[in-house]
């Protein structure tokens, strides 16, 4: 998630040496822009040494969109607080797995850093 003018980097590394055979790798990259002067890069890297092996990479960049605040704004929500719940759903399917103590606080922070965003 970037906001702010902020940038989104990944750099990942698939190795698969010569001896492992039949080897599976899915790499997945996806980034959310809660603003236009945000930016988010991908950098795999891939260094494949056999020739029996799969291996997938995809990257996704979402912005937060005028329908989607307007949305959630019909529903009585402040802007600030439609942000909010766009972003808390976009970092969902980490949260889920984390400690709860760990989740509640990451909401926490969600908040703290989309307060003043919008606007």
């Amino acid at each position: 998630v970037a906001r702010g003018g902020g940038r989104a980097a990944y750099r990942g590394l698939v190795q698969i040496n010569a001896n492992a055979h039949h080897s599976t790798s899915n790499v997945e990259c996806d980034a959310l822009l809660v603003d236009n002067i945000s930016r988010s890069d991908t950098y795999p890297y891939n260094d494949i040494r056999n020739d029996h092996v799969s291996l997938g990479h995809e990257a996704t960049v979402s912005q937060v969109s005028e329908s989607q605040l307007f949305y959630l704004m019909s529903r009585g929500l402040t802007e600030e607080e439609s942000m909010a719940m766009i972003v808390r759903g976009f970092v969902e399917p980490i949260a889920k797995e984390l400690p709860m103590e760990y989740a509640l606080e990451l909401n926490r922070l969600i908040e703290l850093q989309m307060e003043g965003s919008v606007g």
